[in-house]
């Protein structure tokens, strides 16, 4: 009532008619009816629809046919009626699940594929058409109740006004076939490509953008949990390794999924039965990722898809990770020993404070600053590769040759 008042505000006459659009007999004769009484129709457009969210496996055929019937049947029977008469515009009201997918939305996904063929198929017959791919819309529609959800797997509500202003360009530009949703590709993307890459969306620059690691990511091992961890790791045997490993990992799963306790997250039960969705795969990764100072794709749980799988994972990296640093350790701890053994008369102190920090700079690490205003900063250098990879051997012949001590 309120859209009827609003719409013969701005001098519009407005018939509201109850018609099933499955039934092609009942539709002509509701279009037979209305030119009789007004003159003929010139724009048609199709937004009927029945949500759904049924995983495929659970879907009957009835159902399956029943979300069909809405969208196909409808939008074909639209197409009859109107046959070949040329029209302002012939809008089909798509959704953005025939684009890239959505769970639980098989059948509604395929129907609404099916009206973006349905418009690509009257421009081919020199007919006009416009389908949209819509993404969610706030204030109602099908996506009501469901909106904060969507908003955490990165899906932002569309705005009524701005819905219908994208509408207006489509028409003014002629579109065909497009897609108008508002994506936080940095939520979306990730959890999105988390079992697969994206062709689709791969091209897109926002999505590069969204799916390239960060520096945090990058910098393996450099946080305070990844280091607490790694000195909890070093003094446990492989079983305690295991063991701590394994907790971490049942511990932040049970996190996500909304648990009071890692018990609800048996060892080798799979996460997928656990009822992890990519978005949540993606957030365990990243808390996992921090934790461990490890580099993880997105794919983690979904690669090693129990607790028990991606803990004897995560402890075999972890050590690795731990092995390949332990020459540049030691040889630390050796130059501790040899520079706490030094008089003040034996060397001089300027000198080789000055050496470790120029060699702290070509490691890459930024030097504490000077209390002297009269020392220079050393420019940074690009840190020689041969330094990660040398051995304890290498690095002691290093020492001498800078500090003339062995």
């Amino acid at each position: 009532v309120e859209l009827v008042g609003e719409l013969e505000g701005l001098g519009v006459e407005v018939v509201v008619a109850a018609c099933d659009v499955s039934d092609r007999v009942a539709l002509a004769g509701l279009v037979e009816e209305l030119e009789a009484a007004g003159g003929p129709v010139r724009s048609v457009f199709h937004a009927a629809g029945i949500g759904q969210m049924t995983g495929l496996v659970g879907m009957s055929a009835d159902e399956f046919a029943e979300v069909l019937r809405a969208k196909v049947t409808g939008a074909d029977n639209l197409d009859a009626v109107f046959g070949d008469r040329p029209l302002d515009a012939f809008v089909l009201f798509s959704s953005i699940s025939a684009v890239w997918g959505s769970g639980g939305q098989a059948a509604y996904a395929a129907a609404n594929a099916h009206l973006d063929a349905l418009a690509e198929r009257r421009r081919a017959r020199g007919l006009t058409a416009t389908s949209i791919a819509w993404g969610p819309w706030a204030d109602g529609g099908m996506a009501q109740g469901t909106t904060e959800d969507l908003y955490r797997h990165g899906l932002v509500a569309l705005a009524p006004v701005q819905a219908i202003a994208a509408l207006h360009q489509a028409l003014a530009e002629d579109e065909t076939t497009l897609t108008v949703a508002d994506v936080d590709w940095e939520r979306f993307a990730p959890a999105f490509t988390a079992r697969r890459p994206s062709p689709l969306l791969g091209e897109l620059s926002d999505v590069r953008i969204a799916l390239t690691p960060s520096r945090e990511e990058t910098d393996a091992g450099s946080g305070e949990a990844a280091t607490l961890l790694r000195e909890r790791l070093s003094a446990a045997t492989e079983p305690e390794q295991q063991r701590i490993v394994l907790e971490l990992v049942r511990g932040e799963a049970a996190r996500v999924l909304g648990h009071e306790s890692p018990d609800a997250v048996k060892p080798r039960r799979g996460f997928v039965e656990l009822g992890f969705d990519s978005l949540m795969a993606v957030e365990v990764r990243n808390r996992l990722a921090s934790h461990t100072g490890l580099r993880l794709p997105t794919t983690l749980l979904f690669d090693f898809t129990s607790s028990a799988a991606l803990a004897e994972h995560l402890r075999s990296e972890i050590a690795r990770d731990m092995s390949a640093a332990a020459p540049v350790a030691s040889a630390i701890t050796e130059l501790e020993r040899m520079l706490s053994g030094l008089s003040t008369t034996d060397v001089d102190r300027e000198d080789i404070t000055k050496r470790l920090q120029s060699l702290l700079t070509a490691w890459g690490v930024p030097q504490a600053a000077s209390t002297s205003s009269d020392t220079p900063t050393p420019t940074a250098v690009e840190v020689d590769p041969a330094l990660d990879a040398a051995t304890s051997d290498e690095l002691f012949d290093l020492i001498q040759r800078e500090f003339g001590k062995s």
